[in-house]
């Protein structure tokens, strides 16, 4: 997983405090300057999400206007969660 996050330059994990991502570590990617990628990281899983805040520096301290799930326990070996994660990249 770490060469996901590093290969489409993620931010590193940190925890989150907006109770958004119940307080898990989460590690984000700016898409715009208000639109966001969002790992969340829960034990050994990790759930994409899509996520809108005011301010980048609102990740994790402030709750998001919009959030969404893209992908469960996403998994680099399954190419539909791939795919997923690249549509918002290219």
């Amino acid at each position: 997983m770490d060469n996901v996050l590093d290969y489409f330059e993620f931010s590193s994990f940190f925890k989150d405090t907006s109770n958004s991502f119940s307080g898990n570590d989460i590690a984000f990617r700016e898409l715009n300057e208000t639109h966001f990628l969002i790992f969340e990281k829960n034990d050994l899983k990790y759930n994409l999400y899509v996520s809108k805040f005011a301010h980048k520096n609102d990740i994790g301290k402030k709750k998001p206007d919009i959030l969404e799930l893209v992908v469960r326990d996403y998994d680099k070996s399954i190419s539909e969660h791939r795919i997923a994660l690249r549509q918002y990249l290219e």
